[in-house]
């Protein structure tokens, strides 16, 4: 009786959702107190039993870069989730193991930090699990973790760093986890040009660009602000938004593998938006090449119209309207942060 009442309370809530995240009404000036919701809560929310430190996230950064983690030394998370590709690899898919084809692309870690649930289908909770689980997946990095962690153990620069961000507890397993997961909560966007309209600067967005944030806000037109919410432009729910990979044989099921709903079949997670200009081709099956492909996706209602989310309704929008949002949503993207690669101990 309980787990049938989870399910039901899950439906109602899922198929009431557009109608609570309405947007709330707007002064589009710079400054205004309406639009303060846009901007990122701090500091980074982090877990009680990981707080971030330096030595943690210096850590962290070098297992995130290095291969010898992979099961062929040849694969590190940065192989998919490239600095300087939007932390991304613009593949349509990603590629694993022996650069085999995936079949999902690659997700965003842009702001992982604020997310309630990791990965395109949310099967994982946290950062730490997150942060071990391409290592171990056999399609994937396909590594050992015992041979991986008997490999750092003897590197005298990785004992060394383990011992300064985990003094007494070594190099294992856990403390490895709690390293990556804290390199990848620094990975934040937060300071587009909008950040900066928000926050007053009444120069830092054009007038298209504003427009383009008013449809993007818009219930009637846009309503991309009833998925893609504030702060972080994600309401982290799951959502079936009419791909045609959805009507071939056997499709992706997504969400519904994680919870056995009707509405979930199809149903991938809601990406932020910030710097999502960089990390092109678009959508868990990379089948939308540009912004407007995917601005021109919504505005026809998708393409296979069975199990759509209650949150997606055509909206047919015109040309000129699609480039205002395309506008704005290149107006979402952080000024570019020189990054320094790690050196690796030997």
């Amino acid at each position: 009786m309980k787990t049938l009442l989870f399910y039901f309370t899950l439906l109602v809530s899922q198929l009431s959702y557009a109608a609570e995240t309405e947007p709330t009404d707007y002064t589009f000036i710079a400054g205004h107190p309406s639009l303060q919701q846009w901007l990122l809560p701090t500091p980074i929310p982090t877990p009680k039993d990981n707080p971030l430190t330096a030595e943690k996230v210096s850590l962290g950064k070098m297992l995130f870069f290095d291969p010898r983690l992979s099961g062929d030394n040849n694969m590190s998370c940065a192989t998919c989730h490239n600095p300087m590709l939007g932390w991304s690899d613009n593949l349509t898919v990603a590629r694993g193991y022996k650069s085999k084809a995936l079949t999902r692309a690659t997700p965003l870690i842009i702001n992982l930090a604020y997310n309630n649930l990791q990965m395109w289908d949310g099967r994982i909770k946290t950062l730490e699990e997150q942060a071990l689980a391409p290592m171990e997946a056999e399609l994937e990095m396909h590594a050992d973790l015992s041979q991986k962690i008997a490999l750092l153990s003897g590197i005298d620069g990785y004992v060394t760093a383990f011992d300064n961000a985990f003094p007494d507890q070594g190099v294992n397993t856990k403390t490895m986890a709690m390293a990556i997961a804290s390199f990848e909560r620094t990975l934040i966007s937060n300071n587009s040009r909008f950040d900066t309209w928000v926050k007053g600067d009444k120069s830092a967005l054009t007038a298209d660009e504003i427009s383009g944030f008013k449809l993007f806000v818009d219930p009637v037109k846009g309503n991309c602000a009833v998925c893609h919410s504030p702060p972080n432009f994600t309401d982290d729910g799951f959502h079936n938004i009419g791909l045609a990979s959805f009507g071939h044989d056997n499709p992706d099921l997504g969400r519904y593998n994680q919870r056995r709903l009707n509405l979930m079949k199809g149903a991938f997670k809601t990406p932020t938006l910030r710097d999502i200009a960089l990390s092109a081709p678009f959508f868990h099956d990379g089948s939308a090449q540009t912004l407007s492909d995917v601005v021109e996706h919504y505005s026809e209602g998708g393409k296979v119209k069975t199990n759509l989310s209650p949150n997606f309704t055509a909206n047919t929008l015109t040309p000129e309207e699609i480039a205002s949002i395309v506008s704005f949503l290149n107006a979402l993207t952080s000024p570019h942060k020189p990054f320094t690669l790690p050196t690796l101990p030997q």
